[in-house]
């Protein structure tokens, strides 16, 4: 399918939801509690750490001190000497901690990859009709990548930058009041421009993010598609759709790096004029005798000390806007709903005979869109029921509501004359064999992708499952046999050999009912034969459910359903819905037009 941008059943574009800054942090420090120990001793460590590199500033301004009347070596190399030893221990401090927010870092992000990847398997179907996998797939990397760096690096920094302004602060008060008055101009100037810029930087950030989740679903689709892209010669529309998404996502990612990188030169000028108006009005007091050299030493150093992390706050707070626009789209994600919890009472679906019937039943994807309109059929045990129908009459949608994978509007579907609802999703699934038009294989061997689903089976029961759907020869040809490790997706072996393969995991359960969606649309017409004959032994006393618009392949189904516009307008076997010269007739004769 061809990228149609926000196009499809209520596409999620990751904008819809307000940003709520305190719930993302409250979530975040969910994540954190659990590290509550190490984050208290990290914090300790960083409050001495700071404590001891803040010494140097005041020993400086003594050993300058020490220098004003004559030199007193003894102090001076004391001085000295103690400030090696501040810092030398301050920055192993430092690495110490570094190493331990890397690992809790690491920890935070482990478990969040957990639980989104864990989310994935508990939302219901329809999210992915509605989510690109691409934006799916940069939420659990990119976004949880982005939030590790923050987490590892930028909450020591914030800590550090802290504790060094009220440190520098406080020394700078002792040492001089009244040159502290410099900063009453100063320090309000940076809080409203860097207020007023990080506002801009997070919307520019959480825009960046939507634009490369975008980007990211299109790629993915393109490259799972580009046989079809090649084939259909349409490589310069799909280059021409990539340069306008590429084209607003490195937009979106200028204007994101733009304002934020504004932040910090802004506030350095700021810091720097506050240095700069330090030195003049200092000058003045020793010139006046109302600061002594030492302690005016000590002070300018304090105060560069004390605008540098400003300076480095803004940086951060930047980084911060960008993990925080991440972090909200993976909560987003681990705030999506959960598939329908089982009723309460809910049976397990045991000693299944296979017989279904859909009664008066409605079903829409979006409201008030019906796709499916007071439907009713029965499909007795044992008997093939074959579902036909141009595209987009409502076919897949029926599997869909067979599987519980949407719950119908209006209604009711009865498995054994049980309404599927009172049933357990899981026991009614593994009541179904499925083989889907798109297929899916693992990367892993042969063997595991045939038995993949059945439990613990026999190389004996697996072979002979690959014999009924005629690939047996062709997996004893491969020089590991049934070892041959399939690359992801079975990206090495031919599309109408992996739609065998599936077959043959659909042969080996051991259900009461199949579902076959388009099951040999990829094969060759001699090996369609072939594998129509092994059908029909695999579907004796099955309930069998078959989609395919290849009415060739469906000709001795007990009953074919022509679905059209959601609704069923002829019923019959292939003979009977022939005579009656209606819409199924047109469908058949159409194939040989």
């Amino acid at each position: 399918m061809m990228y149609a941008g926000k196009q499809g059943r209520g596409r999620n574009d990751g904008s819809q939801k307000a940003r709520n800054t305190k719930k993302t942090l409250k979530k975040l420090w969910s994540y954190l509690y659990f590290y509550k120990i190490k984050l208290l001793i990290a914090l300790i460590f960083t409050i001495v750490s700071n404590l001891l590199s803040l010494v140097g500033p005041y020993l400086s301004g003594r050993i300058i001190q020490a220098m004003t009347d004559g030199v007193d070596f003894e102090k001076v190399f004391r001085f000295a000497i103690l400030m090696i030893g501040f810092y030398l221990s301050s920055a192993i401090m430092t690495y110490v901690l570094s190493i331990s927010m890397v690992r809790i870092s690491q920890s935070v992000v482990y478990k969040m990859r957990k639980d989104v990847f864990a989310k994935l398997a508990r939302v219901p179907v329809g999210y992915y009709d509605t989510n690109q996998t691409g934006d799916i797939i940069s939420k659990m990397t990119y976004d949880i990548d982005t939030i590790n760096t923050s987490l590892a690096t930028d909450v020591m920094s914030i800590f550090t930058s802290i504790i060094t302004v009220v440190i520098s602060f406080v020394m700078m008060v002792i040492m001089s009041p009244i040159l502290v008055l410099v900063f009453l101009v100063t320090i309000p100037l940076s809080v409203i421009v860097t207020r007023v810029l990080s506002r801009i930087v997070k919307k520019k950030y959480r825009i960046r993010n939507m634009k490369l989740g975008e980007l990211n679903g299109f790629v993915e689709e393109m490259i799972t598609g580009q046989r079809t892209i090649q084939s259909y010669v349409q490589e310069d529309s799909v280059l021409e759709k990539f340069d306008l998404i590429n084209d607003e996502a490195t937009k979106a990612s200028y204007e994101a790096g733009y304002y934020s990188t504004t932040v910090g030169p802004t506030v350095n000028f700021i810091s720097n004029l506050s240095v700069t108006l330090v030195g003049v009005f200092g000058g003045i007091l020793y010139l006046y005798k109302q600061i002594d050299l030492g302690n005016f030493t000590s002070f300018s150093l304090y105060s560069r000390r004390f605008s540098g992390p400003i300076n480095q706050m803004s940086n951060i707070l930047a980084e911060i806007q960008s993990a925080l626009a991440a972090a909200e789209r993976v909560f987003d994600l681990l705030e999506e709903h959960n598939e329908v919890e089982d009723i309460e009472g809910a049976i397990d679906y045991e000693d299944v005979k296979g017989h279904i019937e859909f009664k008066n039943v409605d079903f829409s994807y979006v409201a008030n869109t019906p796709v499916i309109r007071n439907l009713s059929f029965e499909a007795p045990p044992g008997k093939v029921v074959a579902i036909v129908g141009p595209t987009g009459a409502g076919k897949t949608t029926l599997i869909n509501l067979l599987m519980r994978f949407y719950d119908v509007d209006q209604g009711e579907i009865l498995a054994d004359g049980k309404n599927i609802k009172e049933l357990t999703r899981r026991s009614l699934r593994k009541a179904f064999s499925m083989v889907l038009q798109d297929t899916w294989l693992f990367h892993g061997s042969i063997h595991d992708n045939i038995s993949y689903g059945n439990g613990e089976v026999s190389r004996l029961e697996v072979e002979e499952a690959a014999k009924k759907a005629r690939i047996h020869s062709f997996i004893l040809a491969l020089p590991k046999g049934y070892d041959t490790i399939l690359s992801d997706e079975g990206l090495n072996i031919s599309k109408g050999q992996k739609q065998l393969l599936v077959i043959a995991r659909a042969m080996l359960s051991k259900t009461k009912m199949l579902i076959l969606d388009e099951a040999t649309s990829n094969v060759d017409t001699h090996t369609e034969i072939l594998i129509q004959k092994a059908m029909l032994a695999l579907m004796e006393n099955k309930t069998t459910f078959v989609i395919a618009h290849r009415l060739s392949t469906i000709q001795n189904a007990d009953l074919i359903l022509v679905v059209k516009d959601g609704n069923i307008v002829e019923k019959g076997n292939h003979t009977e819905l022939l005579n009656q010269n209606g819409f199924y007739k047109a469908l058949y004769q159409a194939q040989f037009e």
